[in-house]
């Protein structure tokens, strides 16, 4: 088993703007999420926020605990949300074992000192996408299925962004501190996601997309609403987004993302739109 660990330091929009494709994917994006009986993990200083992912195959991954977190074990200051986009799997936490299919999520608390991945089937492995924020208070651990999530459909076919977002991990859906997950699959014939886009000042977000076809991309706009730029991607990558940032994205085919974010503010629809015409 083996566990790589990178820090990302937080840029101000004045730095962000005057980087260069190479420059914006090096701080902004992540592109190797999963690897055999190996766990990734990225931690970015907006929020101290860290994502990435758990493929075991021939073996149980444990979650280390990498130095830089200064703690004793991972989750002693932090809380876990979990959703699994492979095959069918187990977390086991503290000796409580959840079997978790593909597109269910788990939300681990603060003060969950073991956690183990495991896939039913290493020729299907699980694939765990986690994303982890401190935490100043233990809320219970849960599974969440997709008919537990809270379910908004937004969009239309006419602007190319029908779309069903799924809230798993909401505080509709369950008490966290400050971590928010959930997922959004766009219909078939739609490629924008979160447009009209949006800033949101007191959070920021993480988005991780997958289910994209081969031979297709995504286009992840980010920036100020009138200094964007934008960073193409593949699928099962992930990219940051600050709070000063846009979040949002256009497909060469229909795909799914998974949105995580963490802050001072649980209300989600607390937005500051931006027109799209009056985008940059």
């Amino acid at each position: 088993m083996q566990t790589y660990f990178e820090s990302r330091f937080a840029l101000s929009p004045n730095e962000g703007k005057q980087l260069d494709t190479q420059a914006l994917r090096d701080n902004f994006l992540m592109e190797k999420l999963f690897e055999a009986d190996a766990i990734h993990l990225t931690l970015t200083h907006y929020d101290r926020y860290i994502f990435g992912g758990v493929m075991p195959v021939k073996e149980t991954v444990l979650l280390s605990n990498p130095e830089n977190l200064k703690a004793n074990y991972f989750l002693e200051r932090r809380e876990l949300g979990i959703i699994n986009v492979g095959g069918k799997g187990t977390v086991v936490a503290d000796g409580t074992s959840y079997e978790i299919d593909f597109k269910e999520a788990l939300y681990l608390g603060k003060g969950t000192k073991e956690v183990s991945f495991s896939s039913a089937d290493g020729n299907a492995p699980a694939k765990f996408y986690i994303n982890s924020a401190p935490a100043h208070h233990t809320y219970p651990s849960k599974k969440v299925s997709k008919t537990e999530a809270e379910v908004v459909e937004l969009g239309s076919a006419e602007t190319a962004n029908h779309r069903v977002i799924n809230k798993l991990i909401v505080n509709s859906v369950l008490p966290t501190c400050q971590l928010q997950m959930g997922m959004t699959e766009l219909k078939s014939g739609s490629v924008w996601n979160t447009m009209p886009a949006h800033t949101h000042d007191r959070r920021m977000e993480v988005y991780f997309y997958f289910e994209i076809p081969q031979g297709q991309s995504v286009c992840h706009f980010m920036g100020q609403p009138q200094e964007t730029r934008h960073i193409w991607m593949q699928n099962e990558q992930a990219v940051i987004s600050p709070n000063w940032s846009v979040h949002s994205g256009a497909g060469t085919s229909n795909y799914t993302f998974i949105w995580g974010m963490a802050g001072e503010n649980l209300d989600y629809g607390d937005m500051d739109h931006c027109a799209i015409t009056e985008l940059r």
